[in-house]
């Protein structure tokens, strides 16, 4: 019989990789605290510290990406109310 694979939320990997990089416990005390194997809580540390930098450096890709969808949810509200007064127009003539 196969084991399920569990899901962590990202809370909890930032969590456990926080007290990874703190140190004040030895990564089986941590494991066995957060019921996690030591290696992914290494892996989880490593991602955190590789990316950490991308946190503080101006223009970071997540702006661009809110940028991208705030115009393509600016464009679609456009379509839309175009589509409404259309209809509106559309039904108010055959009253």
């Amino acid at each position: 019989m196969s084991k399920k694979r569990r899901t962590h939320s990202p809370a909890l990997k930032a969590k456990v990789a926080l007290a990874a990089v703190r140190g004040d416990k030895t990564m089986s005390e941590l494991a066995e605290q957060f019921q996690v194997h030591p290696n992914q809580i290494q892996t989880w540390k490593r991602q955190l510290l590789n990316g950490a930098s991308e946190i503080f450096q101006k223009g970071s890709g997540q702006s661009t990406d809110q940028s991208a969808t705030i115009k393509e949810l600016h464009a679609k509200i456009g379509q839309l109310a175009m589509e409404k007064d259309f209809l509106s127009k559309a039904l108010g003539g055959l009253e």
